[in-house]
């Protein structure tokens, strides 16, 4: 056995299981009513659509999947086949155009859904089939496909007709492809575009508004291929027909690299699918050989499993140094330092990212804004503006993909239920919050999924303890928690399967605690100090609660700063100026971002901290 030397302020920690691995896996859904192969696909792995589609007939059939079984709706009026889709719509939004009607006839039709019947549109220019498209109802984008021959030409759609627009690089036919709007998509793998002899393409092309760009080719070449993400930097290829039959090896996008994932339980082909970026979504239908298909696969991650650490023993058998440890594993000894000057204030706003791709946005005092602001760790850039001016609000997500909702958007000084969609580069209105809210908090990693929490809500009145989820297209309201918060806070890259919600005012200043789990809220260890409107960083084993509100006032921005290891908090190092009202969080619990606020009861803060621990590796030795 041996004694441990020289280790001060470290613990170490072991786990009582194995971990569960960081990786995707496929899980079998709900089966389709109608058995059939390239349809067409929008919204999520809870919320999800799929439409049109061969049998070997060509049908319109429409149907809805909830994450357990799929229902029939009413049908498309003009049956069709492998035509394109809105896989970033939702189940009460969708767009359905072209695709094959017969074995020669090549349609132009397009159609809209919005969550009762389907209703025509204006025509796209050249009828294909063999494609998927990329968008939502009103703002999307098909590319490729085949008349035959495999075409190169694309279309975008602006919610009410098409224009034809620049030329793919390479000919596609029977395409894979994905997007957020009309001018963030991609297209990807498919036949003929000449990068092997068999005619299973492997190269991918991005768009940015106006032109494509070839980016790093598939690992595996293939065509007939199903697929799905939220933008062009992430997404899932799933299976398809690889030259020798089909298959069921997929592959995830980061934006720069594809990566070999886990398989697909069935070899698929001709199938579809859609969800909200590379951690999750649906595949369904295909494999037309040796029968047509009904089954359903999702795609996900497991939940975090870090509750399963505890303090424990390590034995070295091969030397007497334990390298490699992280100091930031403990209490990380930390300070905050000013970061970049924001343009304007942002009082009361929101924002979310990490330290070095950051947003601060929405807020102003006295007056409502819809600013938005970017940072690069260095400096902040105004980008395009929200789309409704409001202040009080909550958000959650990364710089590519986040969402903000609620909040007060005058003449509606009760509260708004307004939610807009980020995806780096424009904000789109899409659902609403079930009731009006302001001060509320949110928690999430992305647009595609979160949590709302909190806030004087409309339906209470007044300060409010509901809790609502958030899955790409819909909210849905889930478990009350414990305490009531306004303007409370949460550790902001948290997931709806582990949420970390603190502080707020209830109506008291209140230190409480809880942890969201997936289905129940559970108190634990409180706040050294009460606060209310801070800010909070991290996830719900290590984060940050900073600023604020504190019970002595004045003055009434704090500058307190707390760490939470997953089971108790401590104070560190404060901020460099205290703040409170609308700050806009960003990062984890070792390297986080603080901007906009207010740093006193009328000043709007323009600076930016920065928060940097120590996460130096350290050498433990024993004898």
């Amino acid at each position: 056995m041996a004694n441990y030397k020289e280790i001060k302020g470290v613990t170490v920690q072991t786990r009582d299981t194995d971990p569960v691995v960081n990786a995707g896996s496929w899980a079998s859904g709900g089966s389709l009513n109608t058995a059939r192969y390239r349809g067409g696909s929008s919204g999520t792995t809870t919320a999800g659509l799929v439409y049109t589609g061969r049998t070997p007939t060509y049908v319109g059939n429409t149907e809805s999947y909830n994450g357990t079984s799929w229902t029939e709706l009413n049908d498309v009026n003009n049956n069709s086949y492998a035509g394109g889709g809105s896989p970033a719509g939702s189940y009460t939004a969708a767009l359905k155009s072209s695709g094959k009607s017969g074995p020669s006839s090549f349609q132009t039709n397009t159609e809209v859904w919005d969550g009762s019947s389907w209703t025509e549109v204006n025509n796209n220019n050249t009828g294909r089939d063999g494609i998927m498209g990329a968008g939502t109802s009103t703002s999307n984008i098909i590319a490729g496909g085949q008349t035959p021959p495999n075409q190169v030409i694309a279309e975008s759609w602006d919610g009410t007709s098409w224009t034809e627009v620049g030329d793919l690089n390479n000919a596609k036919g029977f395409t894979t492809s994905w997007g957020s709007s009309n001018s963030n998509a991609i297209v990807a793998t498919g036949e003929g575009d000449g990068s092997s002899p068999d005619g299973q393409g492997n190269t991918a092309e991005t768009w940015n508004g106006s032109s494509w760009t070839a980016t790093t080719s598939l690992n595996t070449g293939r065509t007939q291929a199903g697929a799905f993400g939220s933008t062009s930097t992430n997404g899932i290829v799933a299976a398809g027909y690889i030259g020798t039959g089909y298959g069921a090896n997929c592959e995830s996008f980061d934006g720069s690299a594809w990566t070999e994932v886990n398989n697909t339980a069935n070899n698929l082909g001709l199938h579809f699918g859609s969800g909200t970026d590379n951690q999750a979504g649906f595949v369904a239908g295909g494999n037309p050989v040796p029968s047509v298909g009904t089954q359903t696969e999702e795609w996900s991650f497991p939940p975090p499993t870090a509750s399963t650490l505890t303090e424990g023993q390590i034995f070295l058998s091969g030397g007497t140094t334990l390298k490699g440890f992280g100091k930031a594993g403990g209490i990380p000894s930390a300070t905050w330092a000013s970061g970049g000057t924001l343009n304007a204030g942002h009082g009361y706003g929101t924002g979310f990212g990490l330290q070095t791709a950051a947003v601060c946005c929405f807020g102003g005092y006295p007056t409502h804004t819809n600013n938005t602001e970017t940072y690069n760790g260095t400096s902040w850039t105004e980008v395009n503006e929200g789309n409704t001016a409001r202040r009080n609000l909550a958000s959650f997500g990364i710089l590519t993909s986040g969402l903000a909702f609620g909040g007060n958007a005058p003449p509606a000084p009760a509260g708004s239920a307004i939610t807009e969609s980020w995806n780096g580069t424009s904000w789109t209105e899409v659902a609403d919050l079930p009731t009006p809210v302001y001060d509320a908090s949110g928690i999430g990693a992305s647009s595609s999924s979160g949590i709302s929490f909190g806030g004087v809500d409309a339906a209470t009145p007044g300060a409010s303890k509901k809790a609502n989820e958030w899955n790409g297209s819909s909210w849905t309201a889930i478990t009350d928690m414990g305490t009531i918060r306004e303007s409370g806070m949460g550790a902001n890259a948290g997931t709806t399967a582990a949420a970390l919600a603190f502080g707020g005012s209830s109506p008291s200043i209140t230190v409480n605690t809880e942890l969201w789990n997936g289905s129940s809220w559970t108190e634990l260890a409180n706040m050294n100090t009460a606060k209310s409107g801070g800010g909070g960083n991290g996830i719900s084993t290590s984060a940050l609660a900073f600023g604020g509100n504190t019970p002595s006032q004045p003055p009434y921005q704090a500058a307190i700063c707390e760490f939470w290891n997953g089971t108790s908090w401590t104070e560190v190092n404060d901020l460099g100026t205290g703040l409170s009202s609308g700050i806009a969080p960003a990062g984890g619990a070792t390297s986080g971002l603080a901007s906009g606020g207010l740093s006193n009861p009328s000043t709007q803060s323009t600076v930016s901290q920065e928060f940097t621990a120590d996460n130096a590796l350290a050498d433990i030795t024993v004898s």
